[in-house]
C-alpha cells in the first residue's frame, strides 16, 4: 500500500444533471477511502451519490446551469464553494462541459483550486468533433473516415458516398440546446434526406455537422482507453479494456467492461496525449474496424464513468493518481489489475435484458487481441454502486432507479420506437449483410437512393 497524504481537500464537479452518473460516486469514494475530505458540485441533493458517507458535502451548481458560451457564472459558484471549504482543494471535472468551463476560468482560479494545466482551451479542442478528425489526420492517429459538409447538398452528397446508414455528429454537443426536438449529439443516419435535413438544422445546434463512415458493432469491437498525465503528456497511470455490454445496446455507455491490455489502443492513446502534450485525465473511445483496424472515435477530456475498472492491487486509480500529482506526491508505478470487471448493475441488467444476452468469454481461438493470462482472467469485479462498505447510494439508486422506471422500465423492456429499432438493426449489421441492401437484395423499402432521386426511403412507407 503506497503513502497517500490527504491534507488537501478534493472537489468534484459536474455541470451534467445526471443524477445515475456512477462515475461522479466512483470519484467520491476512491478519495473517501483514502482519508481526503470529498465535496461534490451537483444537482440538487446529489442523487444516490449525496447518500455516500464519503462525502463531506453537497454543493450547489451555478443557479439556472451554465452557459457554455460564458463561463462566469461557474467562476462565481467555483469562488464560492472554496470560501466556504477555507483552504486550496483539487478540482476534478466529471464531464466535458465542466472541464471546457473550468479550462476557461482556470487562470481565475489558480489561488483557490489545484487543476491540471490545459492550455490553448484544450478540452474544448479535443472534445470537438471536426477538430478531433482534424487532429488525428495530422498525427496518425486512425480514426473514422470523416466529411464536415458546407451545405445540406453536400450532407446528402456526403452520406450516399460514405455508405448509407452514416454517424452523424454536431461537432460541439456540449452547446445542443436543453429539450432541443429531436437533436441527439449522435445520430445514425439511413437517408440521405435525413443527412440533409439535419443539416438545416445547424443554427439550432449551435455546432457544425459532421458525417462519418459506419463502423458496424459486434462482441468486439468496443474498446476504450483511460489515463492520467502530468506536465508533457507524460503516463501517470494508464489502461485499456473492452466493452463486454453497453447500453443502449451496441451503441451506449458501458455496461460490463473487462481491463484487457491491448498494445495498439495504448500506442494510439500515448502517442496522442504526448502530440498535445495532455495534463489531466482523459477517457478515449474506440471501435475496431472490419480489417481489425483501431480508430479513435472520442475524446473525453475528463474521468470515464467506468474508470475504477483500472484501478491496480492497491486500489490507485486515475483520479487518485491526478489528485497525487497535482498535491506534489509521487505516484508509485501500478501493481497488477489487468482482467478485473467492471459492472454498473442498472444499465447492466438493462443490457442483458434487452439483448437477451451476458457477457462473453472470449474463445480460444480468438486472437484479435491479447489474451488475458490465467491471474487476469480471475481479476476482480468492481460494482459501480454496491460496495459493502458504502451502502447508501446502491440503496438509494435502487430505489430510484425502480421507482423512475417502473413504467417507463415496460416499455423499454417491450421495445423500442421506429427510430431506435432501425438503429439497433442497422448497428449488428454487418458489411456483408449491408452490401447486399446496396445491390438490392432486401426489399426497396431499405436500399438507398442516391441524391437526387425523385424518392427518397424516408419518403415512403417504411414496415
Amino acid at each position: 500500500m503506497h503513502a497517500f497524504a490527504n491534507h488537501v481537500p478534493a472537489v468534484v464537479l459536474r455541470l451534467d444533471r445526471n443524477p445515475f452518473h456512477h462515475g461522479t460516486l466512483g470519484a467520491v469514494r476512491s478519495l473517501g477511502r483514502k482519508g481526503v475530505e470529498v465535496h461534490a458540485v451537483v444537482e440538487a441533493g446529489g442523487g444516490p451519490m449525496g447518500r455516500s458517507r464519503y462525502l463531506q458535502a453537497v454543493h450547489p451548481g451555478p443557479p439556472g446551469g451554465l452557459d457554455p458560451q460564458t463561463p462566469e457564472a461557474l467562476l462565481e459558484c467555483l469562488t464560492g464553494v472554496s470560501e466556504r471549504i477555507g483552504r486550496p482543494a483539487v478540482l476534478i471535472a466529471m464531464d466535458d462541459l465542466s472541464a471546457i468551463a473550468v479550462s476557461r476560468v482556470a487562470p481565475m482560479l489558480r489561488e483557490r483550486f489545484r487543476i491540471p494545466h490545459q492550455p490553448d482551451n484544450l478540452p474544448a479542442r479535443v472534445a470537438d468533433k471536426a477538430e478531433l478528425s482534424r487532429l488525428c489526420a495530422r498525427w496518425d492517429v486512425p480514426h473514422p473516415q470523416t466529411v464536415v459538409p458546407a451545405s445540406g447538398a453536400e450532407a446528402a452528397e456526403a452520406a450516399w458516398r460514405l455508405g448509407l446508414p452514416v454517424v452523424a455528429k454536431w461537432s460541439r454537443p456540449w452547446l445542443l440546446p436543453a429539450g432541443a426536438n429531436g437533436l441527439r449529439s449522435t445520430t445514425l443516419v439511413h437517408t440521405t434526406a435525413e443527412a440533409r435535413r439535419l443539416y438545416e438544422r445547424s443554427a439550432e445546434a449551435g455546432s457544425r455537422l459532421l458525417l462519418q463512415r459506419f463502423l458496424p458493432a459486434g462482441p468486439d469491437t468496443d474498446w476504450f482507453f483511460h489515463g492520467a498525465f502530468t506536465r508533457g503528456g507524460r503516463p501517470l497511470l494508464v489502461g485499456s479494456g473492452r466493452k463486454e455490454l453497453s447500453w443502449p445496446v451496441r451503441t451506449g455507455l458501458t455496461a460490463v467492461g473487462r481491463w484487457l491490455p491491448d498494445p495498439a489502443v495504448e500506442e494510439a492513446a500515448l502517442r496522442l496525449a504526448e502530440h498535445l502534450g495532455y495534463e489531466g485525465i482523459l477517457d478515449l473511445d474506440f471501435r475496431r474496424d472490419e480489417r481489425g483496424v483501431f480508430r479513435l472515435v472520442d475524446f473525453n477530456p475528463r474521468p470515464g464513468a467506468q474508470f475504477r475498472l483500472f484501478a491496480d492491487a492497491a486500489g490507485l486509480d486515475v483520479v487518485q493518481a491526478m489528485y497525487l500529482d497535482l498535491t506534489g506526491q509521487r505516484v508509485p508505478q501500478a501493481s497488477g489489475g489487468a482482467g478485473r470487471v467492471f459492472v454498473a448493475e442498472n444499465y447492466a441488467l438493462l443490457a442483458a435484458v434487452r439483448g437477451r444476452t451476458l457477457p462473453r468469454r472470449r474463445p480460444a481461438a480468438d486472437t484479435a487481441s491479447p489474451k488475458p493470462g490465467p491471474a487476469a482472467e480471475r481479476g476482480r469485479v468492481e460494482a459501480a454502486w454496491f460496495a459493502s462498505d458504502d451502502l447508501r447510494p446502491f440503496l438509494a439508486m435502487l430505489a430510484a432507479f425502480l421507482g423512475r422506471g417502473a413504467a417507463k422500465g415496460v416499455r423499454v423492456l417491450r421495445g423500442v420506437p421506429a427510430q431506435g429499432r432501425r438503429t439497433a438493426r442497422a448497428v449488428v449489421r454487418t458489411p456483408r449483410q449491408r452490401g447486399r441492401e446496396r445491390s438490392g437484395v432486401t426489399s426497396a423499402v431499405s436500399c438507398p437512393r442516391p441524391p437526387g432521386a425523385s424518392a427518397e426511403p424516408d419518403e415512403l412507407v417504411t414496415r
